[in-house]
């Protein structure tokens, strides 16, 4: 999800890279309208730039089956001239792809990229992406990402060519209940399956039974967090789904 755009906006402002995401539920009988107008709105409207769109199937949990609308990233400040500005974007969303769906589709929220705890050592092409949401405790957060940044430095002294990424919530609600995403990428899906050893390697970086108190302290900050396994559906999106390589510190 960290594109070349946002490399741009890291090095020459103090602003920092957004996406607007929504979920979108269609009408279980009318999919293939819906994935139409959804392809053909993303292709004319989102098909460059910081206003680019990807689009990705949910395969499990509660929002099996629905769509994740992903756009970005781009700064707040351009926002205000943002494809809903360009004529005929928003009738055409509200003929081709509203109608197709359900009365509780489209809640959207605002993610911040976290570029300098996430890691982008290759360039590669986005195929699947397991999404591990997380709902830190009020007043907590700081703490909790100082955590984050602990499992980051691990990752990439003991496993320097895996690639994640972690964003968090602009808005975030106690509600929802999603205030971090941490978003790991792979191609097949035997990944799921595979042990990655960061009990391990958390352990040879900063001593034995490191990772049992980093569990528990997790728990400490934490109310609990759930699982989301998405496939990028290349057809239905603006642009590809290939990303560049940053610039590891």
């Amino acid at each position: 999800m960290l594109l070349l755009p946002f490399l741009a906006i890291s090095q020459n402002s103090t602003e920092y890279g957004v996406f607007e995401t929504a979920n979108l539920i269609p009408n279980p009988g009318q999919i293939s309208q819906f994935e139409k107008g959804l392809m053909e709105h993303n292709k004319k409207y989102h098909g460059e730039g910081p206003y680019g769109v990807r689009v990705y199937w949910i395969m499990n949990g509660p929002n099996t089956g629905s769509y994740h609308w992903s756009m970005g990233p781009f700064p707040w400040s351009s926002l205000d001239d943002g494809p809903a500005q360009k004529e005929g974007h928003d009738a055409d969303w509200d003929k081709n792809i509203a109608p197709y769906t359900t009365a509780n589709s489209g809640t959207e929220s605002y993610w911040r990229a976290r570029s300098e705890i996430s890691r982008f050592p290759k360039d590669f092409t986005i195929n699947k992406m397991s999404v591990d949401y997380w709902d830190i405790k009020r007043g907590k957060f700081e703490d909790a990402m100082k955590l984050v940044e602990k499992v980051n430095k691990v990752y990439a002294a003991k496993s320097p060519n895996e690639i994640w990424g972690i964003y968090t919530n602009e808005f975030a609600s106690t509600k929802e209940g999603r205030d971090l995403a941490v978003i790991s990428f792979f191609d097949k899906s035997a990944w799921l399956g595979q042990d990655n050893s960061i009990a391990k390697k958390y352990d040879e970086m900063n001593g034995a039974g490191s990772w049992a108190q980093f569990l528990k302290d997790w728990m400490d900050l934490t109310n609990g967090g759930e699982t989301e396994i998405w496939v990028f559906r290349p057809d239905l999106s603006g642009i590809s789904g290939d990303v560049k390589a940053a610039p590891q510190k």
